[in-house]
């Protein structure tokens, strides 16, 4: 009855979970925080709960929900989590503990973080130490893991499909490495059945969780998606069963404990599935890879970089067990109930979303040499994807055709028809001097469009389509795909349209000039040769007037189209371009780039910037040089000015000073002269008045 009055009026629950950044307790905070407490006690929710991560209505806020705090680990980021009120850092026990005593409801996950186990024998410890200071009663759940199982004897020798249940638990043998978990699962046992009234503990039993970007199998949906092998490595033999849970089934798990309260301490967490290592693998790559798998020795697991320890050890489980007790007790609304490989579609899905791995389609259009493959490769070095070229693709389809058709009778499964379409795509060829028709070459382009890789990665589509008829046959929409009739916008193929249109352009004196200067072997078996280029340049111009062009069909879609001119040829003009397109498209949305690949791109930026430095520094010179030899040149001008202005005042000065030397020669200086003789002679003691007196004395005019 008092069950029934609690559910009736919930209030506000406070969760502690520790390490709210590592993957699993994440995922169950955030499930925790847009659940109401007592929500799985109402059958009625069920079919409301199917709609994930709903916002709670003011309504369903008002009943009561989970509040989150939790522990982060140091080296996390700043960036606070939305669905958590708190986060602690580095705190130390006793701050800690004063923390757990605030909650209602205390969550210790050692599923990932072995340093964790410690701390969680601490806490269930210290909280049972002052379990007489309780402000009302508090739930202690320890969430870990089936390896504490693993080296489990059958139930029975002679049948070994019975499966492990929550009723063998007392049987249970842990794997060598995991004896530290099975310390404090019973542990937390001990301490429940004290006094469970006001302290009650509960141990969760995990199995290997999956879903929401993944944890222990994302090594082999990371190889898969980012296809850099053609089969994806399966460790030894792969018939070991694994014990699965999806992450927010675990969540719900959680959730049922917390609003039911079950009687039993120890709880098994695991789906229906019965799922071998090879099953799995195997439907990863099917879906997200190549499609192949290769069996591999077991060593080759030790090697990957991408694995710890502890995946290792539970990849490599093999254990058959049943979750009965939540079957029969609890109201579990289950993601995927029967297993990764039955919901492989939803948990792809999940992954590409939580990890941002979502394509990134490029279309490159414009007329002939102004570089769309230039820019092409850029781009596809860039974001990582996918540069599809006409010529290319048809070889490689034609390949591709052609090994299939060497195949044995039976074993070409892919394509019940391909020696029909390949014998019609090379008689095609001949009856068009090597050219396709547009029937076949969309068909090609599209079915590279819609490989896996283009599907993964994304793509960047290089002058294809021409037309306005290839482009509506290109992406032209499935006959499944449903249609919105409220929409004006044509039916298109939301999978395969490029989301940005880059439309090249450049004055037809730079395109025909670039083309010029382009070495013989680079223009033999091309169509830039000096009779086929115009026409070709001139066929553009004409084909891209009219009002069906194929810029006009992504402008029918309200597809942004971006503009940039081509101004030069130099490849400082394509930085320029490149910085543009970056602006427009946005980050990567991949997993970046590795350790190694992050410092080639760092040299090649750096060596780029110096050679942009050296040119600057080299005009830089060219220019002081120039100014140099500018101002020398200047300084002798001046200079031989000068001398002839100089010599032409030396000639005038000259001229008109000859009558007056001429006037004091005759008439001056011979008096003058005989005067200062006469002065030295006599040395008077005023010798100035002595010359005047002579002077007087001797004018030839007195």
């Amino acid at each position: 009855m008092a069950d029934e009055d609690e559910a009736s009026s919930p209030h506000t629950k406070r969760v502690f979970i520790n390490r709210l950044d590592s993957y699993s307790s994440k995922c169950i905070a955030k499930f925790l925080s847009t659940c109401v407490v007592g929500a799985s006690l109402e059958e009625a929710m069920e079919g409301e709960m199917e709609e994930e991560e709903d916002i709670l209505s003011k309504e369903q806020k008002s009943k009561g929900t989970f509040e989150i705090v939790g522990t982060v680990s140091s080296n996390a980021e700043e960036k606070k989590f939305t669905f958590a009120t708190e986060e602690y850092r580095s705190l130390n026990r006793e701050e800690l503990l004063l923390k757990l005593m605030e909650c209602d409801i205390i969550i210790y996950n050692i599923t990932e973080n072995t340093d964790q186990i410690d701390e969680a024998s601490w806490a269930i410890s210290a909280l049972h130490a002052d379990m007489d200071n309780f402000n009302e009663p508090k739930m202690f759940i320890l969430i870990s893991t089936v390896m504490t199982w693993a080296m489990s004897k059958p139930v029975d020798p002679e049948q070994l499909e019975i499966p492990f249940t929550e009723e063998d638990y007392r049987r249970r043998r842990p794997h060598l490495n995991f004896k530290d978990h099975i310390s404090v699962e019973k542990l937390v046992v001990k301490m429940g059945k004290t006094n469970q009234s006001q302290f009650s503990t509960y141990v969760v039993a995990s199995g290997l969780q999956y879903g929401m970007g993944e944890n222990i199998f994302h090594f082999f949906f990371k190889t898969s998606w980012s296809g850099e092998v053609s089969e994806v490595p399966i460790f030894g033999a792969g018939d070991n069963i694994i014990p699965t849970i999806h992450v927010n089934d675990l969540a719900s798990v959680i959730q049922n404990i917390v609003d039911h309260k079950p009687k039993t301490h120890y709880l098994v967490a695991v789906d229906d599935s019965k799922n071998t290592l090879e099953d799995i693998v195997k439907v990863i790559s099917h879906v997200l890879g190549p499609g192949k798998v290769q069996n591999v020795p077991k060593e080759d697991a030790f090697l990957t970089k991408d694995l710890t320890q502890t995946d290792i050890d539970s990849l490599f489980v093999n254990m058959r067990m049943e979750a009965i007790f939540l079957r029969e007790n609890l109201n579990v609304h289950w993601v995927s109930e029967s297993g990764i490989v039955e919901n492989i579609d939803h948990v792809v899905e999940e992954y590409r979303q939580t990890r941002g791995l979502l394509p990134i389609r490029i279309c490159i259009l414009g007329p002939p040499a102004v570089g769309k493959s230039t820019v092409a490769e850029k781009i596809s070095k860039h974001y990582k994807l996918h540069h599809i070229k006409i010529k290319d693709t048809i070889t490689e389809c034609i390949a591709h055709l052609e090994t299939l058709n060497q195949l044995e009778d039976g074993e070409n499964e892919n394509d019940e028809n391909s020696q029909e379409f390949l014998e019609g795509l090379k008689d095609n060829m001949e009856q068009n001097g090597g050219r396709l028709e547009d029937y076949f070459l969309t068909r090609i382009m599209r079915d590279k469009l819609n490989s896996t890789a283009c599907r993964n990665q994304g793509f960047v589509l290089d002058g294809f389509p021409k037309t306005y008829d290839q482009a509506k046959e290109l992406f032209n929409a499935n006959e499944d795909e449903p249609e919105d009739t409220r929409s004006k916008v044509p039916h298109f193929n939301r999978k395969l349209i490029p989301e940005y249109i880059l439309s090249l352009n450049a004055m037809d004196a730079l395109l025909k000039a670039r083309v010029l200067n382009l070495p013989e072997s680079a223009v033999e078996g091309t169509h830039y040769t000096y009779d086929q280029f115009p026409r070709r340049l001139a066929s553009f111009r004409e084909n891209n007037v009219e009002d069906e062009t194929v810029l006009n069909y992504f402008d029918e879609l309200e597809i942004h189209l971006e503009h940039i001119e081509i101004t030069s040829s130099d490849d400082l003009e394509y930085l320029v371009v490149m910085e543009k397109i970056i602006n427009v498209v946005g980050t990567a949305r991949n997993y970046g780039l590795t350790l190694e690949e992050a410092e080639e791109e760092e040299r090649r930026t750096a060596n780029e910037r110096l050679k942009q430095l050296a040119v600057e520094k080299a005009e830089v010179e060219r220019k002081e040089e120039e100014e140099a030899a500018n101002r020398a040149a200047r300084w002798e001008e001046w200079s031989k000015r000068m001398e002839e202005v100089q010599k032409v005042e030396n000639e005038l000065l000259e001229a008109q000073t000859a009558p007056l030397r001429s006037y004091l020669m005759k008439n001056v200086m011979p008096t003058l002269t005989q005067g200062l003789i006469e002065c030295c002679k006599a040395k008077p003691d005023d010798p100035v008045d002595f010359l005047a007196e002579y002077l007087f004395r001797n004018n030839p005019q007195v």
